[in-house]
């Protein structure tokens, strides 16, 4: 069933909890703001079918790469709402071994870049703006005691919006396409 009614008054009920809660509520903000990064990264998902960059001695598909995201905000949003599931540190290790991999091929950071250099490199920029909201609505959940999350999960939702600006500038690079630096005039 795709409704219940139950919503109607403004409340909602997470994983595993039978406590109603304000949909206005810092709980439900952060289950929001991990959900749209996921969905979003959905879309990311869909656009780089049967793409794929190099890192490494090997290639990474894009798409196995962000289903491994997703799943693992799946995680993050079972941990917001109340289970006892969370992010492990081999996750966040994997994160930091493709951004570090991929830094080693981009040219170093100087500067803020103009989003928009590729579409695809533009897509995972608004991934990574929605990935760091997420992160500051867990973090303010988190400081309100409304939520008990690990620091494994946070330490992930932080890395994660490196990967997804690594993922940006790989993605524009691999086009040939030069990143702009603003000019601030």
């Amino acid at each position: 069933m795709l409704y219940t009614r139950k919503g109607d008054s403004g409340t909602t009920k997470t994983f595993g909890c039978d406590q109603r809660i304000s949909k206005s509520s810092l709980v439900a903000e952060a289950l929001g703001a991990l959900d749209e990064a996921n969905s979003f990264l959905g879309l990311a998902r869909a656009k780089t079918r049967g793409m794929s960059f190099k890192i490494g001695s090997g290639r990474t598909e894009y798409p196995e790469l962000i289903l491994d995201i997703q799943q693992n905000l799946f995680i993050v949003q079972a941990e917001v709402a109340g289970s006892t599931l969370n992010i492990t540190s081999d996750k966040i290790t994997r994160v930091e071994k493709v951004v570090d991999e991929i830094e080693a091929i981009l040219p170093p950071i100087k500067n803020f870049f103009i989003s928009g250099a590729t579409e695809l490199g533009a897509t995972f920029d608004f991934a990574r703006t929605l990935a760091r909201r997420a992160e500051r609505r867990v973090v303010a959940a988190k400081e309100e005691g409304k939520i008990n999350v690990s620091p494994d999960t946070l330490s992930y939702l932080n890395r994660l919006s490196s990967l997804l600006y690594a993922l940006a500038r790989i993605a524009s690079h691999n086009e040939g396409v030069p990143e702009i630096k603003p000019d601030y005039k």
